[in-house]
């Protein structure tokens, strides 16, 4: 921009100069002298302006080329490099990738599977699977090989020579057969207006009340039985009066009337004294 200005400023002076210098030398007037003044800063003006459009588009034309050329093989040469480096990098992220799983993650998972197995065969009573064993016949000398049975065959040999422990040596006892359990029956609850019925009620220490007819010459051990039908066991409870407050004298031989129930009667169920058992 400064040398289009440089230059429209030379042309303009020298073109004033020239005209001047033909004005003082010639016959033409004064109104011819402007319009040649005129022709020539519009001539100059064209040139300038051609000038100053097409120089900077042929001078980048020219060397567009050589520049492209250079600044391709710079990029290239930057990305070769910046590639080498990333390699360099990844290869030394992967060495300590692999060096950290060696020896810091695969010996906390051998310990974590070696913590996992010992528990298991804890839980499941196979603490032998720990051991390293024993090998059979180990600590038997040579001599007492000698003097077993030739004819023996080797699962007996092997049995010979195979260390049990003692608890397995043992005959243990036979379990004795447990006694049969009682089974308890009532007998048959006899009708409201039959002779000699009497009613009982029992008063449970859970609140309830159960109630049944009995009759006054069965035994009163089937109140026993009774008591133990309801869920109460006779070890545990005992049957007492109302009033006076006292436990029933209960027996196989002693009957209903002559337990004193002649009536219809109330008995407590009640807890029996640790200290009288």
């Amino acid at each position: 921009m400064s040398s289009s200005k440089t230059s429209w400023l030379l042309g303009t002076l020298l073109i004033s100069i020239l005209c001047f210098v033909s004005w003082k030398h010639s016959i033409i007037d004064v109104r011819g002298a402007f319009l040649l003044v005129g022709r020539g800063l519009l001539l100059l003006g064209l040139s300038t302006l051609m000038v100053s459009y097409f120089y900077p588009r042929l001078r980048s034309l020219f060397t567009s080329n050589t520049r492209s050329t250079s600044e391709y093989s710079e990029d290239e040469e930057a990305k070769q490099r910046q590639k080498q480096a990333r390699e360099e990098l990844q290869e030394k992220h992967s060495e300590k990738a692999f060096s950290y799983q060696e020896s810091v993650l695969r010996p906390r998972q051998e310990s974590s599977m070696r913590k996992k197995e010992e528990r298991f065969y804890r839980m499941t009573g196979e603490t032998w699977k720990l051991t390293d064993g024993e090998q059979l016949g180990e600590g038997e000398s040579l001599g007492q090989s000698a003097h077993e049975d030739v004819d023996g065959t080797p699962n007996q040999e092997a049995v010979r020579r195979r260390k049990l422990p003692e608890s397995a040596t043992r005959l243990h006892p036979k379990p004795e057969v447990p006694p049969p359990k009682r089974v308890v029956v009532l007998p048959e609850e006899p009708a409201e207006d039959a002779e000699g019925v009497v009613r009982v009620a029992l008063r449970c220490p859970s609140g309830r009340t159960i109630h049944r007819r009995f009759l006054k010459s069965d035994s009163s051990s089937v109140l026993l039985d009774w008591l133990l039908k309801t869920g109460y066991h006779p070890a545990v409870y005992t049957l007492c009066t109302t009033y006076p407050r006292q436990p029933l004298v209960i027996g196989k031989d002693i009957s209903m009337g002559d337990a004193g129930i002649l009536t219809h009667t109330v008995l407590n169920v009640e807890g029996k004294d640790p200290s009288t058992t």
